[in-house]
């Protein structure tokens, strides 16, 4: 039973849990209509210290796409925040309002936090570069319905995969299915960090790493994209030398697989060339759309409505 569980990582659901939460993605997708009421009466705050866009609409319109309600804050200084209150008050308070709260916020571990101090379900949207399973839960199901399930791929990750909440989530996520094998593409500097290849090192999963998109990209089933985050570095030199590590582009893509997937969370800078979006390879937009969904299914789930 999900009922009443908070999400704070991915491994927080069992494999049985995700392909319970898609399946009923899978059924909204195909008969919107059936869901629009059976949130009416919930309330979905939604806590943003931290900017975003995809997530925290996606959040809102899940619930509301499910006759719910929706309150809370896209930025902290409209909140008591600005005012010295801690999170651990302000979550007491929230939830007193609400039925589920997905937060966001820049401080690794503030979801894990605000889930003890909660009187209803904490769904992390993203701490720090700690975890983000709710886009782990995006991923998934995009990689379900374009590839055929969560077994014998491929998956190349590249860019930054320091500070990636994304990468280092669905990693651990997809490690837990069969016959997976995982490319980190990354220079020295951005690299993969030793607790996420210590953990594959230990449930035995195969990983290599590359400097080079080209040298790899014909390997793959799924090419996952990333962009070097400004907001995690604290010299801005560092960020100029890195930020154009990789393009994806055409040439790029001509190396490629034909039934490869090209993947990304979302925002990017010019990681990806504009040209490359009417590959029919490109499936960061189609990405967007699951992410509503299957939020829709999570909320659905946590609330104990479905």
């Amino acid at each position: 039973m999900l009922k009443g569980r908070n999400l704070i990582k991915p491994t927080d659901l069992t494999v049985s849990e995700i392909d319970e939460i898609c399946s009923l993605a899978e059924q909204i997708i195909v008969d919107p209509n059936s869901f629009n009421d059976v949130c009416r009466g919930k309330i979905l705050a939604t806590l943003f210290f931290e900017p975003s866009t995809r997530t925290r609409l996606s959040f809102e319109a899940a619930m509301l796409h499910l006759g719910g309600a929706v309150e809370g804050f896209s930025d902290a200084a409209n909140s008591s925040t600005a005012k010295g209150e801690s999170l651990s008050d302000t979550i007491r308070t929230v939830s007193s309002y609400v039925d589920v709260i997905a937060m966001r916020n820049p401080k690794e571990g503030a979801a894990l936090l605000a889930s003890q101090y909660s009187a209803c379900p904490i769904i992390n949207a993203g701490d720090g570069g700690h975890y983000h399973p709710t886009q782990t839960l995006t991923d998934m199901l995009t990689i379900r319905a374009l590839q055929g399930g969560f077994e014998g791929h491929t998956i190349g990750f590249c860019g930054d995969l320091k500070f990636g909440r994304t990468v280092h989530s669905l990693s651990e996520a997809m490690a837990r299915y069969k016959n997976n094998k995982f490319i980190f593409i990354s220079p020295n500097e951005l690299k993969v960090p030793e607790y996420v290849t210590q953990e594959l090192d230990e449930a035995g999963i195969q990983y290599t790493t590359a400097e080079r998109l080209e040298s790899v990209i014909g390997d793959l089933d799924i090419l996952y994209m990333t962009r070097v985050q400004k907001e995690r570095f604290f010299n801005e030199q560092d960020y100029i030398r890195l930020k154009d590590s990789y393009i994806l582009d055409n040439a790029k893509m001509s190396l490629a697989r034909k039934n490869m997937i090209v993947l990304h969370p979302l925002p990017r800078v010019n990681e990806i060339a504009p040209e490359v979006d009417d590959d029919p390879r490109a499936s960061y937009f189609k990405q967007v759309k699951y992410g509503m969904y299957v939020r829709m299914a999570l909320i659905a789930k946590l609330t104990g409505v479905l």
